[in-house]
């Protein structure tokens, strides 16, 4: 169709022709100016261009050892300087573009690609989560430091202690107690941590085989991996009776042991269904649940009109917890 435009062009223009055979101009005037890759001819080099092997030597001198690490402005400064001229700093870049190399030329650091922890616990002593805060002492940067273990499925803390470091010796005599006090049995339980070095030292390592206890570890960096560890901490923190600083460690302790047992038996807990971490810890859940649902029901006879949405009823604790519960893709698969 172009070719027959082009031969009507020649006789009527290009306007006519274009309108006689329904081709826009612009398709017309492109089609003139396109040319076959064959019929192109290769581009001549300027005469002032650096020769094949003119190039080669640039590039052996900016991989030598003496200029590897230096980038090429500082390599042709320091050529100057030694009275050398091989090309400029820019002709240097375009070079080393072409062969691949401009990049950092040095191995560098690869960090590894931590996988995030999904970890599900469906009952007391499955899943633990363990972790360290600090409490002022009483000096600028003077500290007691505070061991929690908390089962996550209960929140129920199996084991805490505090001292005046924070070590994996320390940690490894907390945990091993707490394991022989809730008889806990090879292949049963799962501890989660955060990445501190207690929690990844060998000595910890070495204690969680020797009892058969699963480990696993939240991505540097990020809090989110260790909720329940972190909530119970900011939970501490925020009661109204916490002191500022603690003069001694017989003070911090003396503060802490009534707000654990305050905390287990207790404290109606709202990720619980207002159930104490007693009550899920022990079993003890469906006993209370009963008995709040016969006042509930005791409540509903006499008042049924203030119930707009029927018989109330107690809920009970959540049957399974997760730590980085998986996310279910569009087609209805769950990612494991």
């Amino acid at each position: 169709m172009i070719e027959d435009a082009k031969d009507l062009a020649a006789q009527v223009g290009v306007v006519v022709a274009c309108e006689a055979l329904g081709i826009p101009r612009s398709s017309f005037y492109r089609a003139q100016q396109e040319v076959k890759p064959e019929a192109q001819s290769a581009r001549p080099a300027p005469a002032r261009a650096l020769s094949e092997a003119e190039q080669e030597l640039v590039r052996e001198v900016l991989n030598s050892p003496r200029f590897q690490d230096q980038s090429p402005r500082q390599v042709y400064a320091s050529l100057l300087d030694h009275g050398v001229y091989l090309c400029s700093w820019r002709t240097m870049y375009r070079i080393l573009e072409a062969a691949g190399e401009v990049r950092e030329r040095r191995n560098q650091l690869q960090r590894p690609n931590y996988v995030k922890p999904e970890l599900l616990t469906t009952g007391p002593n499955q899943l633990w989560s363990w972790d360290i805060t600090k409490l002022r002492g009483p000096a600028t940067w003077v500290y007691h430091y505070l061991y929690v273990i908390l089962d996550v499925f209960s929140r129920y803390v199996v084991g805490w202690m505090i001292a005046e470091r924070e070590t994996a010796a320390l940690g490894q005599q907390l945990i091993e107690a707490t394991c022989a006090k809730q008889g806990i049995a090879p292949g049963q339980l799962t501890l989660h941590a955060d990445r501190g070095a207690p929690m990844v030292s060998k000595t910890i390592t070495q204690l969680l085989l020797d009892l058969g206890v699963a480990k696993t570890h939240s991505r540097p960096y990020t809090a989110n991996d260790n909720p329940y560890s972190e909530s119970h901490f900011k939970t501490l923190k925020y009661r109204p009776d916490y002191p500022d600083r603690f003069d001694t460690l017989v003070s911090a302790r003396v503060w802490a042991k009534p707000f654990f047992h305050w905390y287990n038996n207790e404290h109606y807990h709202s990720g619980l269904n207002l159930m104490t971490p007693k009550m899920v810890h022990y079993g003890q859940v469906e006993v209370v649940r009963t008995q709040r649902n016969q006042v509930l029901q005791v409540a509903y006879t006499a008042h049924p009109e203030r119930f707009v949405q029927g018989p109330p009823q107690a809920p009970s604790a959540p049957e399974a917890v997760w730590i980085n519960e998986p996310t279910s893709d569009p087609g209805g698969d769950v990612a494991l």
